[in-house]
């Protein structure tokens, strides 16, 4: 059985040991046949970014042509060899994983990376150079061109950048004047682009630029406006990321059967798909939408290694992201965040114009952080109109990191310490159909909030909380605002798996303001009655109807008091 390349990002390491890999040669053409020789190219991370700029550095590398055959004798740029195949002189960097805490330290990494590129640049291409640690790291770059030029004559390089943006975007988000001294006016990132669009002059034929997001391009583009972005270009959506055949070919290959198969990709489809990078890709284009590569290698690795589904759908460390999400959301003014991160959680689509860079020189408002949000894989473009975009969240995974921002968040602002009872309100609601347990964890919420809070309280408030609670549990499927019957259930709680032995519960909410409870008390016994009428029309429903085992709860909010009664 043939190994899946779960954390490798080395081609040669791929090919040596005879893993699996997912051809994405095809689009090394497609560049080629690009008047631009400078290319720039943007997808969330996890994506597999790394993996494709190693592929690149194979191709391209003259020091490899006599493993060209070996190398990529399966693949389809093998056997479609481009003239440029083997031409060049890679010069390759990569600048993830640079310390952020202080000017210092950013500056001291992005040189170290800088130093990692051009000495094993020097070490492969066997120049006549010093690395003189005394010169800037703008410098550096210009005197390894200039070394190049003069000892390597009618020779070329091809410049490829990894993660251009890592520690960028890390400043950014956390410490935005250190962003702002390193990346625009006089910065030292700006000044060694510009040193690189110098070398375009001279010895670098071609260069390819990777990261997440174009948040540096405004601040480095007076000095380095020569790459064409493709970012959102449709010939190039799924040059990246995994399309449902690759998912199917990675299966395949890992001897997983054609029947189990079918089981797995509604799981997997769920769980990690969904992504649309183009604006001209309408969503019911199913074909267009694509999987993230890294979680999708996350869940089949277990499967193999496990023979059965993983418990953990989601990577522990793709969950840890909603700190991310936070400091990129506290970079905006004059907007309120959170009625943002409740449209968000609630899953209701966001019109916005998508930013096509940022500019270090402006603040952020709404528009700039849902374009940063899409940039990030945070969400994605449903449909595009007259310039406007409507996004939403890609899939479960995404819904549960905004779930997890969210709670955090409620629990900051109430001062809930503690962590909450997930095992007991899953067991209840699973084995009892009971949700006695997941409002008592939402009453506590309601009783440690403000009457500032309170203020701008409605149902939809109270549905995002109890959501996302829910959407915490595991095991179950929480859908909001299902459409049944051309009406819009609130949630509904649903086992993943053993649907006949488990239970389901419906849920529809509603929510009165004290002042009104206060001038009109009957108004609960209304609402009750509203609710329930609701639930009498869904169970109604086919598709209520075909769920076993469901429970059906009305509930209406006062404040912090909360009045369940089941139909």
């Amino acid at each position: 059985m043939r190994q899946l390349p779960k954390g490798i990002s080395n081609y040669e390491d791929i090919v040596a040991e005879n893993r699996v890999y997912v051809d994405k040669t095809m689009y090394i053409e497609k560049m080629e046949d690009l008047a631009d020789k400078t290319i720039m190219f943007l997808r969330p991370r996890k994506f597999g970014k790394t993996l494709f700029t190693s592929t690149l550095e194979c191709y391209y590398d003259k020091n490899k042509a006599d493993k060209f055959e070996e190398l990529f004798g399966k693949t389809y740029i093998g056997k479609n060899p481009t003239p440029n195949k083997n031409r060049y002189c890679v010069l390759r960097f990569n600048f993830s994983g640079i310390s952020t805490n202080t000017v210092e330290e950013t500056i001291k990494g992005f040189r170290e990376k800088v130093d990692i590129g051009i000495n094993r640049f020097v070490t492969n291409y066997k120049l006549d150079f010093y690395n003189n640690p005394e010169m800037s790291t703008e410098g550096i770059l210009g005197s390894t061109f200039e070394a190049f030029r003069e000892q390597r004559r009618n020779e070329k390089i091809y410049v490829i950048i990894d993660e251009y943006d890592h520690f960028a975007n890390e400043l950014l988000g956390f410490k935005t004047d250190e962003f702002k001294e390193l990346v625009a006016k006089n910065g030292k990132v700006r000044k060694w682009y510009e040193i690189l669009k110098e070398g375009t002059e001279s010895v670098v034929d071609r260069i390819f630029i990777t990261g997440v997001a174009p948040i540096t391009l405004d601040s480095t583009t007076s000095g380095f406006n020569i790459a064409r972005d493709i970012t959102k270009n449709i010939r190039f959506n799924d040059m990246l990321g995994f399309s449902k055949e690759d998912v199917k070919y990675l299966m395949t290959e890992i001897d997983i059967p054609e029947e189990k198969q079918e089981e797995l990709i509604p799981i997997i489809k769920e769980n990690y798909d969904g992504y649309i990078f183009s604006n001209m890709i309408k969503s019911e284009y199913e074909n267009y939408k694509i999987y993230n590569s890294n979680m999708t290698l996350y869940f089949l690795d277990a499967y193999q290694e496990q023979g059965q589904v993983p418990e953990e759908l989601v990577d522990i460390n793709i969950l840890s992201d909603y700190g991310k999400i936070e400091a990129f959301m506290n970079l905006c003014q004059n907007m309120n965040k959170i009625e943002l991160l409740e449209k968000i959680v609630a899953e209701e689509p966001v019109e916005s114009e998508l930013t096509e860079k940022f500019n270090a020189e402006i603040s952020f408002g709404e528009k700039e952080l849902v374009s940063l949000l899409f940039y990030l894989g945070y969400l994605t473009i449903e449909q595009n109109e007259l310039g406007m975009s409507k996004f939403v969240t890609p899939n479960e995974v995404v819904r549960t990191i905004y779930s997890q921002y969210f709670l955090e968040y409620i629990k900051r602002k109430a001062g809930i310490q503690g962590k909450m009872k997930n095992g007991e309100m899953i067991k209840e609601i699973l084995y009892e159909g009971k949700i006695d347990k997941a409002i008592e964890t939402l009453g506590t919420f309601l009783t440690n909030l403000s009457n500032r809070d309170y203020q701008r309280f409605d149902e939809k408030y109270i549905k995002v909380i109890f959501y996302s609670i829910c959407r915490m549990l595991g095991a179950v499927y929480v859908k909001s605002e299902l459409e049944i019957g051309g009406e819009y259930a609130d949630i509904l709680i649903i086992p993943r798996e053993k649907l006949n032995e488990r239970y389901g519960v419906l849920l529809e909410f509603k929510y009165i303001k004290q002042e009104d409870y206060n001038k009109k008390p009957e108004l609960l016994q209304q609402k009750l009655a509203e609710a329930k009428t609701q639930l009498e029309r869904y169970n109604q429903t086919e598709k209520i109807q075909a769920i076993p085992n469901l429970r059906s709860y009305a509930i209406v909010v006062v404040k912090d008091k909360i009045q369940v009664e089941e139909l």
